[in-house]
C-alpha cells in the first residue's frame, strides 16, 4: 500500500513536491498550472546556457603553433603539446643595455612563449643601466603591472585627457599599474642597474613607441613640424638618430 507524504512548499493547493514510499523512495515534481508556461521557457534557456558553458570548457589551453597562421585572437593551436611548451627560461639572462636608451626589454609573449597563447597573460623583463630609460610608449592591447626587483625607477603615465600625470619613484618590491592604451615610461632613477618585471593581461599586448612612430619612418618633416610645433632642425636631428627619412 502506498503511503503518500505530501508536502506543500508554497502554501497553495497545488503541491510542489510529493514523496511516495513504495519499496523505494521516489520523487515526483508537480508544477502549479499558472507556472507551466514559465517553466517551458526556462528549460530551453537552461540547455542553451549549458551548451555554451560546455563549449567554453572544451579546450583547457591552446599552445600557439608558431609555424601556423596568426590572427587577432592569436596563433592557431599546436597539435602535439609537451610540458616544455608551458615553461620558458628566457627571462633569466640580463638584457643587453649597450644601446641608445641604455635599456633592454626581454618579452615572454605568445611569440616567444607559446604556452600563454589564448590565456590572456604575458610577462617581460626590463633591464635598465644607470641613466637608462624605457621611452614613452603605449600598449594598445593590455594594461601593464610593473614589479621592481632591483634598483630604483621613476615611472609614470598620462591620462587620456592630457591634463593629469601620475608618476612616482618606485623602489624594490613596489608595484605600479599602467592602464591600457595610456602613454607611460620608466627611467632608472638610481645609481645602480635596475631590474623589473612587467606583466600584461594579454598574450600579445602590442607596443607603440612614441618617438619611433614619429621619427623612425618616412613621415615628411614638414608634416611633423605642423602637427607637433617642433623645429624643423630638431625633427631632422631626431630622424637622423632614429633612422627616419623625409
Amino acid at each position: 500500500m502506498d503511503i503518500p507524504l505530501r508536502t506543500n512548499f508554497n502554501g497553495s493547493k497545488y503541491p510542489c513536491f510529493s514523496f511516495y514510499i513504495k519499496g523505494e523512495l521516489s520523487l515526483q515534481h508537480y508544477f502549479h498550472p499558472s507556472k507551466t508556461s514559465a517553466i517551458n521557457m526556462i528549460i530551453p534557456i537552461f540547455f542553451i546556457l549549458s551548451f555554451l558553458v560546455s563549449s567554453t570548457n572544451a579546450a583547457d589551453f591552446c599552445v600557439g603553433d608558431l609555424n601556423g597562421p596568426v590572427g587577432p585572437a592569436g596563433y592557431s593551436c599546436k597539435k602535439t603539446v609537451t610540458v616544455n611548451d608551458f615553461v620558458y627560461s628566457g627571462l633569466a639572462a640580463t638584457g643587453n643595455t649597450s644601446n641608445l636608451i641604455k635599456a633592454a626589454v626581454t618579452p615572454a609573449f605568445s611569440a616567444q612563449f607559446p604556452g600563454v597563447n589564448g590565456l590572456g597573460i604575458s610577462i617581460a623583463r626590463l633591464d635598465l643601466a644607470v641613466g637608462g630609460v624605457i621611452p614613452m610608449h603605449t600598449h594598445p592591447g593590455a594594461s601593464e603591472l610593473i614589479l621592481v626587483m632591483h634598483g630604483t625607477l621613476l615611472a609614470g603615465f598620462m591620462s587620456s585627457d592630457s591634463k593629469s600625470v601620475y608618476s612616482k619613484t618606485l623602489n624594490e618590491g613596489d608595484i605600479m599599474v599602467f592602464p591600457r592604451g595610456l602613454l607611460h615610461f620608466q627611467i632608472n632613477a638610481g645609481k645602480t642597474q635596475s631590474v623589473a618585471f612587467v606583466s600584461f593581461n594579454s598574450a600579445d599586448p602590442g607596443i607603440q613607441i612614441f618617438h619611433l612612430s614619429m621619427f623612425a619612418n618616412d613621415l615628411p618633416t614638414g608634416v611633423i613640424a605642423k602637427t607637433t610645433f617642433l623645429d624643423t632642425a630638431q625633427i631632422k636631428k631626431l630622424k637622423g638618430v632614429l633612422g627616419g627619412t623625409g
